[in-house]
């Protein structure tokens, strides 16, 4: 086909533009990289122009810009909106990186003996959005497009999208189309492929806890003034009970419980738990009691800590008694909780659960709704036919531990089930140091991009 012969002949272009675009440090959680999210903003206007947009915009939001771009070829043809996101996670801690995390590298692993693209963004999302900008050059550059192809890829996805709902709202007849591809989920291997058909919402707090009006000398007052550090922790540790069940009441009260059939069905996908545990370096698994590892990350909610400070942290000892501690923590939801009403019931438990001596404060930072996706949908089928075309092997329909928020945006306000279509793995360090995307599942997918919109185009004529 013309279009694979043109990747096979562009490969090593298409592999250097994704690691210039990789050297952004395009973090949107952090205000001093400001200007590189916006740098980054216009790569990917640019990036559209060159592979044949008709039309390449950034759109300016409240906060960081939404990048959109199409290429309608006629009218009467399926439209497919393409999402994604061009921000990224904080790189820290940076020493923990093998190499800097804003200067790509390819190595070889175990896991990628062709090489994988070490770098901050490369799996999540830069990596993977960027296959559909390639894959439409390529449709373009063979005379292969089938399909009006328009893209939305945003800036603020790793802080909560906190502006997309007005773009989307405002915007649903510009944004108007037949499927939503959407490449920012992973697979289960390159052996066995998988689409996401499954997503948890979230609720991500911020609490604090102050104790005395300063730090103190924990030789003069300790014992005799509470520690809000030590307290934080036990407030923190009652969350949960010895089952791992979380203790917030009401918590659990919409959670859409699975049969016995729909969880059998789960844990069918391939899953070798000792091989989980190596890749891990734990000895053993840890989650609610009565639930696989597949459910545990897959269909039941969770409280986690994402991050706990306070006191003196530099080096060498400093004997303080700390006035203030802190920590974020971060609660993934299933249908059909709503984030909003989790949050406040978090807040409402945790400052019920304060002792006598502190003072809490919680802030909620962000949220989203979790998903479920139809497996049964033409734009499904589509990506299945696809995928067992470039993998040889039919993909198996999943539920992912992670969050995406837009997606039950998208199914609301633009009345279209989108397709979690990743090509990534959930070995590649995602928000994690050394983040890295597989250099052979960039090419795979791009492929298998191009693929979908044949498929898609013939499935929509019957």
């Amino acid at each position: 086909m013309a279009v694979n012969d043109f990747i096979q002949s562009n490969k090593d272009r298409f592999l250097n533009e994704l690691i210039d675009l990789l050297k952004i440090p395009s973090v949107s959680a952090d205000p001093k990289f400001k200007d590189d999210v916006f740098k980054a903003a216009d790569f990917v206007k640019e990036s559209l122009i060159k592979a044949g947009a008709d039309v390449a915009e950034i759109c300016q939001t409240a906060g960081y810009p939404i990048v959109y771009g199409e290429k309608i070829v006629d009218p009467s043809l399926p439209t497919v909106l393409v999402y994604g996101h061009y921000d990224v996670q904080p790189a820290d801690p940076y020493e923990l990186w093998d190499s800097p995390p804003f200067e790509p590298v390819i190595k070889k692993t175990k896991i990628h003996p062709e090489g994988a693209i070490f770098a901050r963004g490369s799996a999540d999302d830069k990596g993977q959005f960027y296959m559909h900008v390639k894959a439409f050059e390529a449709m373009m550059a063979s005379g292969e497009l089938p399909c009006n192809v328009k893209f939305m890829i945003e800036g603020e996805e790793e802080v909560g999208s906190d502006n997309l709902d007005k773009f989307v709202i405002k915007n649903k007849e510009k944004l108007k189309s037949d499927v939503i591809l959407i490449s920012d989920t992973h697979m289960i291997s390159m052996k066995d492929p998988s689409i996401t058909v499954g997503l948890r919402g979230m609720a991500y707090m911020e609490v604090e806890v102050t104790g005395p009006n300063r730090d103190l000398h924990s030789g003069t007052y300790g014992g005799a003034v509470a520690n809000p550090i030590n307290i934080l922790c036990k407030m923190i540790a009652s969350l949960k009970d010895e089952n791992e069940h979380i203790t917030i009441p009401g918590f659990y009260d919409k959670v859409q419980e699975l049969t016995a059939e729909q969880r059998g069905r789960l844990n069918e996908a391939p899953f070798d738990l000792k091989e989980y545990e190596e890749k891990l370096d734990v000895d053993t698994v840890f989650g609610e009691k009565g639930y696989t590892t597949i459910e545990r990350v897959g269909i039941r909610p969770t409280l986690d800590v994402n991050g706990i400070w306070g006191g003196y942290i530099g080096e060498g000892a400093k004997t303080v008694l700390p006035s203030k501690a802190y920590a974020k923590i971060s609660m993934r939801l299933v249908p059909d909780q709503d984030w909003h009403e989790i949050a406040q019931l978090f807040e409402d438990h945790f400052k019920s659960i304060a002792p006598a001596g502190v003072k809490v404060k919680v802030k909620s930072h962000h949220g989203g709704s979790p998903a479920v996706v139809s497996d049964t949908s033409v734009g499904y089928k589509a990506a299945e036919a696809a995928m067992e075309e470039t993998f040889g092997k039919k993909p198996i329909p999943t539920r992912e531990g992670g969050s995406i928020p837009i997606v039950a945006l998208f199914q609301k306000e633009l009345g279209s089930d989108p397709i979690l279509y990743g090509f990534g793995l959930d070995t590649d360090a995602l928000h994690s140091p050394n983040e890295h995307y597989g250099v052979q599942n960039y090419f795979m997918g791009i492929e298998t991009i191009a693929a979908f919109f044949r498929h898609f185009k013939a499935l929509s004529d019957q």
